[in-house]
């Protein structure tokens, strides 16, 4: 393995950056631009994140929208979706993550390869467009008569004032057999992505959630995966898995997902959750109004699923569940031994950064760990400090204008459904024990020393990354793609998979691995020479007022 930077030179590296800054964002980005230091095992600096993106900077993250529309909702197959705004905000969220589903039947209902869009034009922008969005759900009502829709509301609707939610309540009345909702989740609406997945959850809860009391899948051990939204068709590799160990999984919040399954979530024993950062709002809400506890998993490497089915399985206390647990994790793992050392041997010592949203920063790096590749910096495009430095520093973390911006709800034990799956007292003594809930210890933690933790890293920074310390391999997303292959160096996409995968799961470990050494072990990268280096087509110096 080689070794991480210095720290001196990590230091050296920071302060270079910093020097291109006007002051006072230099001030603001050396809070965010970190050099990792564990002490007495989980102690690690505070880093700032969830702040406004510097105005000018190409950036990686996604608005609002994107959090609420395309990341939490899009996966789901039988919820129509209805984008009210431009088209090109409908466009841009129609199947650009490769969310995967999977309908019992070709008569099940599959709205994920539309694109519904109000289409506003200038006139509605300026006379105002609820009259448009009322006909798009009667026109949606018309064709297919869904279950349930979702109305999202863009930028411009936001600035205009249409009264989306007005408009939902009304359709509603008149068609009582659906269930109607609208999203407040203008892409300004906060700082980054982050803020449009606090909004899905908050009306997800509200308006789906403990909806259907009568739907229960048969199964003694009855949980669901909150956060795991199929990208490549990780959730069939989950499903799989959980199905030979005996295990019944409920709903997938929200890939492969149905309304049904959605709306009768309540029904299970345990929360599970995938994406800390994306959905914790909707586990901690189903603690209190259910009594449905949760932790956190990760079935992203081959060590991160076995611990994450050992603890389902520890969870219900049931002797057979965990003989059959441990026997999937005994079969499983011959194949992907075999597979990880071959390819351990070709790309130990190689390294890496990556930089994705959610949690797939730190899954990620389990899975480059167990062939060999050292990650020598990471972080996040929508982070707040709890995905960093553990959910011990929540009540810490200082509420701004922007959190502000998003409703938090009050929430209370449900009268009539309100059951706690396991006592107080059970429960305190299982803690007691070392067995976790409700936690999350932070990317940070498990990273090593003098390595880079970067929040909404952007091009510059990124690129100065890139030629000070070399990595072998860049994992992002699509829009830092090209410009990494144009340096020659090999890059994979996290949020799409580049149409790879599944690699979640065991078969997805043994799938990354593979990817992983053909990308490391691919001459054709060496010879890419990135064409401004010889022919820059545009040049400036950057200036600003003190």
């Amino acid at each position: 393995m080689l070794p991480v930077q210095e720290l001196s030179s990590v230091e050296d590296f920071k302060a270079n950056i910093l020097e291109a800054y006007p002051p006072k964002i230099a001030k603001k980005r050396a809070r965010q631009i970190i050099v990792n230091k564990v002490e007495n095992t989980e102690d690690v600096p505070v880093i700032m994140a969830n702040t406004r993106t510097i105005p000018g900077i190409i950036t990686m993250r996604g608005c609002a929208y994107a959090g609420c529309k395309g990341v939490v909702l899009g996966p789901t197959r039988d919820i129509l979706q209805i984008t009210h705004g431009p088209i090109g905000c409908g466009f841009y969220s129609w199947l650009t993550r490769r969310n995967q589903t999977r309908p019992t039947s070709d008569q099940d209902e599959n709205y994920m390869t539309y694109a519904m869009s109000t289409d506003l034009q200038e006139d509605e922008i300026i006379f105002g467009g609820e009259k448009k969005l009322r006909a798009a759900v009667e026109e949606a009502v018309a064709l297919f008569h869904p279950k349930a829709i979702g109305i999202f509301a863009t930028c411009p609707v936001g600035l205009i004032g249409d009264d989306v939610h007005a408009v939902a309540r009304a359709m509603e009345e008149k068609y009582p057999d659906i269930n109607i909702f609208a999203f407040s989740c203008e892409g300004y609406k906060g700082v980054s992505q982050s803020a449009g997945h606090h909004v899905a959850n908050n009306k997800v809860f509200t308006d789906v959630v403990g909806q259907d009391d009568t739907f229960s899948k048969p199964g003694e051990f009855k949980f669901n995966i909150l956060g795991e939204y199929n990208i490549g068709g990780d959730a069939f590799e989950i499903e799989r898995i959980v199905e030979d160990c005996g295990l019944t999984l409920h709903s997938t919040f929200s890939g492969n997902s149905t309304y049904q399954e959605f709306s009768s979530a309540h029904n299970v024993d345990l929360n599970v959750v995938m994406c800390h950062r994306s959905i914790n709002y909707l586990a901690e809400m189903m603690d209190k109004k259910y009594g449905i506890p949760w932790f956190k998993v990760n079935f992203v490497g081959a060590e991160g699923t076995s611990k994450s089915l050992r603890k389902i399985a520890q969870f219900y206390q049931n002797d057979d569940l965990a003989k059959k647990t441990e026997a999937v994790i005994e079969r499983e793992m011959v194949e992907v031994a075999k597979v990880r050392d071959d390819v351990k041997s070709r790309c130990e010592g190689k390294t890496a950064v990556l930089y994705v949203g959610g949690s797939r920063a730190h899954h990620y790096q389990d899975l480059l760990r167990e062939i060999g590749v050292v990650t020598i910096s990471a972080g996040y495009e929508f982070a707040h400090r709890d995905d960093y430095e553990g959910r011990k520093v929540m009540p810490s973390i200082t509420v701004d204008a922007d959190s502000r911006n998003i409703e938090e709800l009050s929430v209370e034990a449900d009268p009539a459904r309100y059951k706690p799956r396991i006592s107080a007292e059970e429960r305190a003594k299982r803690e007691s024990e070392g067995f976790e809930f409700a936690d999350y210890h932070g990317m940070m933690p498990d990273m090593e020393d003098s390595t880079l933790i970067i929040d909404d890293c952007n091009h510059y920074e990124l690129e100065e990354l890139l030629d000070r310390f070399h990595p072998d391999l860049v994992c992002a997303g699509v829009k830092e793609k090209y410009v990494v292959q144009k340096r020659g160096i090999p890059m994979k996409q996290l949020h799409s998979y580049d149409y790879m995968g599944p690699f979640a799961g065991y078969k997805g470990a043994i799938n990354f691995y593979k990817e992983i050494d053909r990308l490391l072990n691919c001459n054709a990268f060496k010879f890419t020479k990135a064409p401004w280096d010889t022919e820059p087509e545009l040049s400036a110096t950057y200036s600003y007022n003190d």
